[in-house]
């Protein structure tokens, strides 16, 4: 595959292992028993948790490439893609605010960012840079980005403030104009760690993949792209360590030494899977995680769709995680496990729909 004339099978599996991963963080047996490695960091500091985001941002810029470029390749117009990108990024925002108002429909507690609206941003963004932009153009864009809101978010005074102090999650820049621009509910009372300014450097963390889909598509041998890619990623891990002495890692406010670190590790995750699946041919399919992969969106957007209903009562007559953890926890089993569990069990409901569009080749494309 030198060329990449076909599918990168490495790309659907990592892509899947990440919605994977989404379901079970996002829906345990019980929040009051989770596994420390399986919940978010607090504000600063990293867990493999907070890994998942930033991953598929990273494959949401790798896809940009591949895709578009073979559109272009077909002869498509500039503008054609542009609107065709506008329209998925429409759909894939709307999908989120109708996953947020699932199943109440009530107007008034309305979130209008999250993480879906954050990858339609990043969609757009990405897209459009790609489309009408010189890859010089976008690394110097990512790199003003990054420096700019470090500067900005270390700093800067803020008004009323004074100057930030990134140990306290409401004395900060994004803190501050998420309280101020952004309508509706936001996650955290007076910010959410999908606002405003953060979207900013997580664009930059789907440049860091559009980076990677370049390499990717390079004409030399394949050997030499994917050492291209591990030495790059090693690079972007190296400055996301020393840069988060003085803007520590936050997934929180996707501070720049998270969205170097990150891409740094998108980057070798992709090139180690390219290699394992792609290069050698592994006789591991795989095939459980290939299936989230080609339809993600569906799957997530399916396990949003249900947890609504089998963690209330209210739908069903009962609450199926309460039900399962009070059996467990009758049977004399650790909760964190039984959470664990159970979480497992809902990524295996989620695949089974999932896995029915795989065989009959269907891919659900906002």
């Amino acid at each position: 595959m030198e060329h990449l004339n076909q599918r990168l099978r490495s790309l659907d599996i990592l892509r899947g292992l990440t919605i994977i991963l989404m379901i079970i963080v996002n829906d345990p047996g019980s929040w009051s028993q989770v596994y420390a490695p399986l919940l978010h960091a607090d504000w600063n500091g990293i867990t493999p948790t907070d890994y998942v985001f930033p991953t598929f941002i990273f494959i949401v810029g790798v896809s940009i490439v591949l895709s578009l470029t073979k559109q272009i390749e077909q002869g498509k117009k500039r503008s054609e893609l542009a609107k065709k990108v506008l329209i998925r990024a429409l759909k894939i925002y709307t999908v989120g605010l109708f996953l947020w108002l699932w199943p109440n429909f009530n107007f008034e507690g309305i979130r209008w960012v999250g993480v879906l609206p954050r990858i339609a941003f990043v969609y757009l963004a990405c897209g459009l840079l790609f489309i009408y932009t010189t890859r010089k153009t976008q690394w110097y864009l990512s790199l003003i980005t990054l420096i700019g809101y470090w500067i900005v978010m270390a700093y800067v005074p803020i008004p009323g403030i004074g100057f930030p102090d990134l140990s306290i999650p409401e004395k900060n820049w994004a803190h501050f104009l998420d309280s101020l621009l952004l309508p509706g509910r936001l996650w955290k009372t007076t910010w959410d760690p999908e606002g405003f300014l953060s979207t900013f450097p997580a664009i930059v963390s789907g440049l860091i993949g559009m980076w990677t889909g370049y390499i990717l598509l390079q004409k030399e041998e394949l050997k030499n792209r994917l050492n291209q890619l591990f030495w790059y990623g090693f690079i972007l891990l190296f400055l996301g360590d020393v840069i988060q002495w003085f803007f520590p890692f936050n997934k929180n406010i996707w501070s720049t030494s998270f969205t170097l670190f990150m891409g740094g590790i998108g980057m070798l995750s992709l090139a180690s899977f390219t290699y394992f699946f792609d290069v050698k041919q592994s006789k591991f399919s795989f095939q459980f995680a290939q299936v989230f992969g080609v339809n993600s969106i569906f799957a997530y957007s399916l396990s949003s769709l249900f947890t609504v209903l089998l963690y209330s009562s209210k739908w069903l007559g009962v609450a199926l995680n309460q039900e399962f953890m009070t059996f467990w926890g009758n049977i004399g089993l650790p909760l964190k496990l039984g959470s664990l569990i159970y979480a497992l069990f809902y990524v295996s409901v989620i695949w089974i729909p999932t896995y029915l569009l795989f065989k009959k080749k269907i891919y659900i494309k906002l």
